[in-house]
C-alpha cells in the first residue's frame, strides 16, 4: 500500500529550509495569511482606544435639569411682552389732513388694545419719527383695528413727509386735561381699554427611546485573548461585557441626541406604525430654535466677527437680555472666537473675563472646560461641543446642513404651571421623562432570558434592555441661537 504523503513529503532535506510545510495555517484577521505556531507572538492583551472617550453626553448635565412627568404632553406658558408695539403698520390722512389715521399692523392675530389719550411714536422704514396723540380709535379689541393720531408737530404724517407703509407704532404713555376723568364718552372722559396678560402656549410630547443588547449563554462562557475594558471600570476577558457596556453607553447618548436633535412626525402615512398619529415625535433642541429662536447664518468670528457678534448681541437686547449665556460650538467656530478675542483683553474695548457662572472661580470654569468673556452687559462661557466635532455624528459636516454652535441662556425662567396653577422657575432647557410612583421610565434596564442571572423565559441567552421616556422643553427660545452654515 503506497503511503498517503497528504501532510507532505516525508523525506527529510539535507539543508534546513524555510517552506509552508513547516508550518500549520492559522487564520490571523489582523494580518490577512499565516500565523507562525512554534514561536510565542508578542500579543498585547489590552484594547487601544483609538478614539479615546468615545461618548457624547454631557451637554445637557452643563445647562439644565431633569425632571418627572406623568403625561403624554408637557405644556408651558410663557409671558408676552408688557409692553403694546405694532408693526407693519400703514396711514392715510383723515379728512382735511388735521390727522392721520393708522392702520395697525399684524393682520388677525393683533388686538387693538390703544385708547384714546395714549401718546404714541410713530417711525417708518426711513428713519422719521412722529410723536403725537390718539384721538380716536376705532375695532377696539377686533382684529387689523386703527387709530386717529395728530402729531404734536405737524397736522399729519403726509406732511412729515412719512411712507405709507411699513410703520412701527409703540405707545409710550398717555396725556390728559386738567381736572378730567375717565368715562363715559369722546376726548378727555373717553373709557380706556383695559388690557389682559396674554400668555403663549407650547407643548411637546415625550418619545420612547429602547435599545438591547443580546448575547448566548455559549459566548458568556467564552474567554477571549484580549482583555477589555469598560468606561465604567470593568475589566476581564469576557468579550460579551465590553459589548453590553458600548450598547448602554450608546443608548445613553441616544437619550441626549434624541431630545437635541428630534423632530415632530408630520407624515401622514397611512402606515400605522409609523404615521404621525401612533409616533407624534418630539421637538429637539435645533427644531426649537429654528421654530421660535434665532438663526444666525454663516458667522465668520475670526474675519468680521466683532461686528457680526455684535449685531447678535443689540438683537438679545430685543429679547429678554439674558445676561449670562453658554455658547457651545464646533472646532472652528470656537477658534475663530478665541481669534476674535485674541486682541481683546484687560476689559479693551468692552471684552474680558467673566466667570460669575462659575462663583468668579477660573479654576472652576476651566475644570469644567468653559473659558469666560464680557462684551457689553453680557458674560459668555464658551466651551468645545464635541457632538458637533465627532466624525460619527456632525463633525466635518460643512454647509446649509452644518450645526456650529448654539447660545443658550443660563439660569431659569418663570412659567406658569397649569397642573400647580401658579408661576414656577424653571431651568431655560430642562428634560421631563415620564414618572410615576409605579414605574420610573427615566432609564430603565432589565434582564430577560435564561442566562446571565435572569430565568425569565426558556431563551438560552442574556437579553439586556434599555429604555427611556423623555422630551426637552425649551423655554423662551426667543433667547436661544442657533449657528449655522453657510
Amino acid at each position: 500500500m503506497a503511503l498517503n504523503n497528504a501532510f507532505g513529503s516525508i523525506v527529510p532535506s539535507q539543508t534546513q529550509q524555510v517552506l509552508n510545510t513547516n508550518y500549520l495555517t492559522f487564520n490571523d484577521a489582523a494580518g490577512g495569511g499565516t500565523f507562525a505556531q512554534q514561536y510565542l507572538p508578542e500579543i498585547y492583551e489590552q484594547e487601544v482606544e483609538r478614539y479615546g472617550n468615545r461618548t457624547l453626553s454631557g451637554f445637557l448635565r452643563m445647562v439644565g435639569a431633569e425632571l418627572p412627568m406623568t403625561s403624554d404632553q408637557v405644556i408651558w406658558s410663557e409671558q408676552n411682552r408688557l409692553h403694546i408695539a405694532y408693526d407693519n403698520c400703514s396711514f392715510a390722512d383723515a379728512l382735511g389732513n388735521e390727522a392721520s389715521i393708522i392702520t395697525l399692523g399684524g393682520g388677525a392675530t393683533a388686538l387693538n388694545v390703544i385708547s384714546i389719550n395714549d401718546t404714541v411714536v410713530v417711525l417708518d422704514p426711513a428713519g422719521l419719527e412722529s410723536k403725537g396723540i390718539v384721538i380716536g380709535v376705532s375695532g377696539t379689541g377686533a382684529a387689523a383695528g386703527t387709530i386717529t393720531v395728530q402729531p404734536f408737530g405737524t397736522t399729519s404724517l403726509t406732511t412729515d413727509g412719512f411712507a405709507a407703509t411699513g410703520l412701527k407704532v409703540f405707545v409710550y404713555g398717555s396725556a390728559y386735561s386738567k381736572g378730567t376723568s375717565i368715562g363715559a364718552g369722546g376726548g378727555n372722559s373717553a373709557d380706556r381699554v383695559s388690557v389682559e396678560p396674554v400668555l403663549t402656549q407650547y407643548a411637546n410630547s415625550p418619545v420612547i427611546i429602547r435599545d438591547q443588547y443580546v448575547v448566548s449563554g455559549s459566548d458568556m462562557a467564552q474567554i477571549g485573548w484580549v482583555e477589555v475594558a469598560t468606561e465604567d471600570g470593568t475589566s476581564g476577558y469576557l468579550w460579551y461585557l465590553k459589548a453590553e457596556s458600548e450598547t448602554r453607553l450608546r443608548f445613553e447618548d441616544h437619550l441626549e441626541m434624541s431630545v437635541v436633535e428630534g423632530e415632530l412626525n408630520k407624515n401622514a402615512d397611512p402606515l400605522a406604525n409609523y404615521g404621525a398619529a401612533a409616533l407624534p415625535g418630539t421637538q429637539g433642541l435645533f427644531a426649537a430654535i429654528e421654530d421660535r429662536g434665532n438663526i444666525e447664518t454663516g458667522f465668520t468670528a475670526a474675519a468680521d466677527g466683532l461686528a457680526e457678534f455684535d449685531a447678535i448681541l443689540k438683537n438679545l437686547d430685543t429679547q429678554g437680555a439674558i445676561e449670562e449665556n453658554m455658547l457651545f460650538l464646533n472646532r472652528s467656530t470656537s477658534l475663530g472666537f478665541d481669534d476674535m478675542l485674541a486682541g481683546l483683553n484687560g476689559g479693551n474695548a468692552g471684552a474680558g473675563s467673566a466667570y460669575g457662572l462659575f462663583e468668579n472661580s477660573e479654576d472652576m470654569a476651566l475644570n469644567l472646560g468653559f473659558s469666560g468673556f464680557r462684551r457689553g452687559s453680557y458674560d459668555f462661557y464658551k466651551t468645545d461641543w464635541k457632538y458637533l466635532n465627532d466624525a460619527s455624528t456632525r463633525g466635518g459636516i460643512d454647509g446649509v446642513s452644518s450645526i456650529e454652535g448654539v447660545l443658550v441662556p443660563a439660569g431659569t425662567s418663570t412659567v406658569y404651571d397649569q397642573v400647580l396653577g401658579t408661576n414656577i422657575r424653571r431651568p431655560f432647557l430642562h428634560v421631563r421623562y415620564r414618572a410615576s410612583q409605579s414605574d420610573d421610565r427615566r432609564m430603565k434596564s432589565w434582564l430577560t432570558g435564561s442566562a446571565g442571572g435572569a430565568y425569565t423565559s426558556t431563551l438560552d441567552a442574556m437579553e439586556v434592555n434599555f429604555l427611556s421616556e423623555r422630551c426637552l422643553v425649551t423655554q423662551a427660545a426667543n433667547n436661544f441661537v442657533l449657528f449655522k452654515g453657510a
